[in-house]
Formats: structure tokens, C-alpha cells, sequence
């Protein structure tokens, strides 16, 4: 439920109806879950161990998922968490301090997390965007950021990360092309369907774990046929092999999107991440950059399958039967390098920007109680 902020006291809706008020804990765990995660998947769990710390029992969804092979999109996730965590504590004057259990398994990372108080913490100013954070997926506005834009968004995500815009009329279509080809890829293999078909919540406009259909980014006509399809399989490969389904999906969904926009960014680091700390990290970055659009009245998208799948192809991962695809994704390989500016190991997010309304659906998260698991003995 939303989430009031003001006064520096944050207070859920979960917590009314005459029931004990929350601890500091609670109450910023409880705007803390709003960090975002691909699918609306939330790979995290807490464990409150008293009022200044907290366990957080992080997993990954290798084992289902395509698009998180190795984890790399799940660490991510984390990193935005725990940056979220560091913002809504200092609505309380605290400071957080984060260490990554080294005896808990890569899949099921622990991150403990404790909390001091602290005269000199102030309340963040992205702290009120936190809630407000979301995934549009329909067209912005064309019209360029603003130099003061651009330099805000930079400065947000600091010195061991680096910005790459691709604008103007010549990088919205380079990057349409990248998403594009991407995209048949996404629309043409059954390990993808079988994630798609978990993910939507159908005839909803909000979901608590998925995302609900009227925030795809399809106009109703293509929906309710992708609804049909998605029914079994073997509908969508007769779609794609005699009716050519994979394309009306990827006009909607990439190609009109990626050039209707101010520009498409890229995150990169100074290095190429190594392991789960450096992912964590990047998501702390990210998580910063998407709150400081937010703050200034941005729209954003991720724009992700591109490096998933160029990722797989420089790690030689596996990640579908269909040899078609796998051809494919050589090809964004390609396209993605020549589009950056660095080794295409280096850019560890993009997306897209711009100036338009904020979304009449999206997803939720679950309530605070269905993501606390019950505190072990020391």
C-alpha cells in the first residue's frame, strides 16, 4: 500500500486498522521494499534481528529464469535494495553499514545490515521518490534533456561510474535496431515464454508480484491476442513461424518505444564487475540514478535484454535450445559494441529517459509481513 512521507516519519497503510505501531525497522524496511527488481521478482527477504539490524536473505532466479543466468540481474536487485535501505534509514538520523555474510551461498547471498544513529545524518533528498520510482513503458516525450538533466543524473551514481548517452535522432534509431533485433530473440524462444507466461497477472492494473497486463505497453487489441498465445507453446511458435507474431510485439514494445524518448543511457563502470560485490554495487548506482530522474519528474525504462544476451554470448553461456537464437545474439553482440563507447563488459544497465506521464499501472510489492521470515537464534 502506498507509503505517506513527511515530517521524516514514514507510516504504511499495512500498519493501520488499530494494529501496534511499527518500529524504526519496520517502518524502513517497510519503504525499503519498494526497490526494484526485474519482473517485479523481489529476491529478498528479512530477518529482523532487533531494532538496529536485519538480516537480508537475498536469492537469485538462475534456475527459472533466462534473463538472470548466473544471478548477475538478482545481485543487481540487491544492490538497489540495500541502497534504498541506506536512504529510508536516514529519514530516522541513521547510518547503515552493510556486510556480505562470506559463509552464505552465491544463490542465497545474507547481507547483514545495521543500523547507528548518527547526529550528522540528514534526510536524503531522494528519500520521497522512492515510492514514487517506476517502470513506464509507453512513448516519452522526444524533446532533449537539459544540460542541468544530464549533469544530475551523472553526478548520481559517483566517481567509480560513468554515464553513455545515446540521443539524437541517429542514436534513438541505432538503439531502436539493438532492441529490435533483441527482442526476436525475447519473442521466439521457449525458455523466455515459460518466464512471460509467469509474470503477467492478467486483467489487473496492479500486482503485488508480477506485472499486471495494462502495464506491458500494448494497445488491447494486441493484448488480448498475446493473451491467447501465451496459452500454451505451441501457439506462439504457429504465431511466429506462419503469422509472424514475434513482429506487431516488437513494433509496441522496442522499436516505437527506444526512438520515442529524450535519450537512452548507459550505466558504466570504471571496471568490469568481477563477482556479486561489484554487482551489488552497481545496483546501489542504479538505484541512485532512477530516483534522481524521478526526482526530476523523469520517465524510465530498462533496456536490458541487449547486454543479457551479449553477456551470454562473451561468457559462452548456454541459454536456449532454438540455434536461431543463439545466431541472434551474436548479432546484438555486435550491435552493442559498436553502439558503446567501452567494452561492452563494462555496461552493467540501460534504459531509456524522457519527459512523459507516469504510468496508469505498475507493479506493487508484497506487504511488509509477507517478506519477513522468523528471526534464528545467534
Amino acid at each position: 500500500m502506498p507509503a505517506h512521507v513527511g515530517c521524516g516519519v514514514v507510516v504504511s497503510q499495512w500498519f493501520m486498522g488499530g494494529q501496534e505501531m511499527p518500529s524504526v525497522i519496520e517502518r524502513i524496511l517497510d519503504l525499503a521494499r519498494w526497490a526494484p527488481s526485474g519482473d517485479n521478482t523481489q529476491p529478498w527477504r528479512f530477518e529482523i534481528k532487533d531494532d538496529r539490524h536485519v538480516l537480508v536473505h537475498g536469492f537469485d532466479t538462475r534456475e527459472h529464469c533466462v534473463y538472470d543466468l548466473g544471478g548477475f540481474g538478482s545481485q543487481i536487485a540487491h544492490g538497489a535494495l540495500l541502497e534504498t535501505l541506506r536512504i529510508a534509514a536516514t529519514s530516522y538520523g541513521r547510518r547503515t553499514e552493510v556486510v556480505r555474510s562470506e559463509d552464505a551461498y552465491e544463490t542465497r547471498p545474507i547481507y547483514d545490515v545495521r543500523f547507528y544513529q548518527d547526529a550528522q545524518i540528514e534526510s536524503d533528498p531522494l528519500l520521497p521518490y522512492i515510492e514514487r520510482r517506476c517502470t513506464q513503458r509507453r512513448p516519452f516525450r522526444m524533446h532533449p534533456l537539459t544540460p542541468e538533466e544530464k549533469k544530475a543524473l551523472e553526478d548520481s551514481v559517483g566517481n567509480a561510474y560513468t554515464i553513455q548517452w545515446i540521443e539524437g535522432w541517429g542514436g534513438r534509431w541505432a538503439m531502436s535496431k539493438l532492441q529490435f533485433c533483441s527482442a526476436w530473440i525475447r519473442l521466439t524462444i521457449p525458455e523466455a515464454y515459460e518466464v512471460h507466461r509467469s509474470i503477467i497477472q492478467w486483467n489487473a492494473r496492479e500486482s503485488e508480484d508480477r506485472i499486471p497486463d495494462a502495464a506491458v505497453g500494448l494497445d488491447p487489441l494486441t493484448l488480448k491476442l498475446m493473451r491467447w498465445a501465451m496459452g500454451s507453446w505451441q501457439r506462439v511458435a504457429f504465431l511466429n513461424e506462419y503469422l509472424a507474431g514475434h513482429v506487431l510485439p516488437r513494433i509496441e514494445l522496442d522499436l516505437l518505444p527506444a526512438l520515442r524518448c529524450a535519450a537512452h543511457f548507459a550505466l558504466l563502470r570504471n571496471d568490469e564487475p568481477q563477482g556479486i560485490d561489484d554487482a551489488v554495487d552497481s545496483g546501489r548506482a542504479l538505484q541512485r540514478f532512477w530516483l534522481t530522474a524521478t526526482q526530476l519528474g523523469l520517465q524510465l525504462q530498462p533496456e536490458m535484454t541487449p547486454l543479457i544476451f551479449s553477456r551470454y554470448v562473451r561468457l559462452g553461456v548456454p541459454f536456449t535450445r532454438f540455434e536461431p537464437a543463439t545466431r541472434r545474439a551474436r548479432e546484438v553482440a555486435i550491435l552493442l559494441e559498436r553502439l558503446l563507447a567501452v567494452p561492452p563488459g563494462r555496461a552493467v544497465f540501460m534504459g531509456r529517459v524522457g519527459h512523459g506521464h507516469p504510468p496508469l499501472a505498475r507493479s506493487t510489492r508484497h506487504p511488509l509481513d509477507k517478506l519477513l521470515v522468523p528471526s534464528s537464534a545467534e
